[in-house]
């Protein structure tokens, strides 16, 4: 059996490890239209923009891993035209490479919302490029406004003033998260970035933006030395869509990661699996979700019944604080705070449980670490809200 994987990241590196590693003898191709080795995406934001890492300690498999394994790895080319019943791939070029089963996992890239005139002219992060070029612009920089409170939004803030940098961050909504972490949780991490100097334009719309200048809604213009986009990310379902397999907010697929074609799987940021245990499709762009999407789509190719039901998860680093969370939370769900917040200065150690209804949707560790598969294991779970904020109650106990 021929598998081609599209898409050079993480969830592509992990599923070709898998798949070698679970007795896969056949084929093997990746194909990603960076000009890199396949690279995990957490550090961009973390140490390599603080200047603490560098990009090739972000690398998944060192080159020759891939000769060691008969991985063909094809990079800095594009994947132009998927040919699901010929079962071939057409890559920029005119080089055709078929296939038995093909793997998409191209990702997603930065939004560039119709509504900001030229946003396309601010700088993203989302890549290796990007990192390069905002880093250079960070280093002979005195000011950066960044558009978008969300997590690379404040990641980038953190940075900033790790460089010393005049930060802003400019957000639609009251606090910053919101959506996720509701207005108290919200309020924690605004209060986090303004003890640490950055100024928040909370409740703004922004109009327009240029390389240096961001116009908001009620006419006033922010100047500063580099101005940052991030107002979350569009899943690259184009070669998919174009293939005529299903698309909505990603490329849908089973719990199985299987397509509308039965010979085409899709994983990582651009699929939007049914998850079981929440009886609808979850499209998550997270590194676990891809590392586990990728190990477990290797999994169903090779005959196992493998299926998509593991919470989601994630983590981030901002000044002192260090956080991991679990589960699918909202802003509107009950907030329930075991230990006290601290006054944003990074270093408090506490616990947040979301709960919906009375029953616990998200869980986020903050400086408390070996927990979380205790978290992990009262997400879905109904949890008298008391017990939940008692410290003297151990976690295990409440599962």
């Amino acid at each position: 059996m021929d598998i081609v994987i599209i898409g050079g990241g993480l969830a592509a590196a992990k599923a070709a490890a898998a798949l070698r590693e679970n007795g896969h003898d056949g084929g093997l191709t990746i194909i990603g239209d960076e000009d890199r080795l396949p690279y995990e995406r957490p550090p961009l934001s973390k140490d390599v923009l603080l200047g603490e890492g560098t990009l090739d300690d972000a690398v998944v498999q060192p080159q020759e891993w891939y000769a060691e394994h008969d991985v063909r790895l094809v990079t800095g080319t594009e994947a132009e035209r998927l040919d699901v019943e010929g079962h071939r791939v057409h890559l920029a070029g005119g080089q055709v490479v078929p296939f038995d089963k093909a793997v998409i996992a191209t990702g997603a890239r930065p939004a560039v919302p119709d509504a900001i005139a030229g946003a396309a002219d601010a700088f993203f992060l989302r890549n290796a490029a990007d990192v390069e070029r905002l880093s250079t612009a960070f280093a002979d920089a005195s000011s950066v406004v960044v558009v978008g409170g969300g997590w690379i939004g404040l990641e980038v803030a953190a940075a900033a003033r790790h460089h010393d940098l005049e930060t802003t961050v400019v957000l639609r909504d009251d606090v910053p998260l919101e959506k996720v972490m509701g207005e108290r949780i919200g309020g924690y991490f605004a209060s986090l970035h303004t003890s640490h100097g950055v100024t928040l334009r909370a409740g703004e719309r922004v109009d327009a933006v240029t390389a240096r200048t961001v116009k908001l809604g009620g006419g006033e213009v922010l100047e500063a030395d580099v101005v940052v986009l991030a107002v979350g990310a569009t899943p690259n379902v184009e070669l998919a869509q174009e293939a005529g397999l299903l698309v909505d907010d990603g490329i849908v697929t089973d719990e199985h990661f299987a397509t509308s074609h039965p010979d085409v799987y899709a994983i990582g940021d651009v699929s939007a699996t049914l998850h079981l245990g929440r009886g609808h499709a979850v499209r998550v762009e997270h590194w676990d979700d891809a590392v586990r999407q990728g190990e477990a789509v290797a999994q169903v190719l090779l005959g196992q019944d493998v299926t998509y039901d593991w919470e989601p998860y994630f983590f981030t680093d901002q000044y002192d604080l260090g956080m991991e969370y679990v589960g699918h939370g909202s802003g509107d769900d009950d907030v329930v705070v075991r230990g006290e917040l601290d006054d944003g200065s990074g270093e408090g150690e506490f616990i947040v449980f979301w709960l919906h209804d009375g029953v616990v949707s998200a869980a986020m560790n903050v400086n408390i670490w070996d927990v979380q598969d205790d978290l992990r294991a009262l997400v879905g779970r109904e949890v008298d809200p008391e017990r939940l904020a008692d410290p003297s109650v151990e976690l295990s106990a409440l599962a």
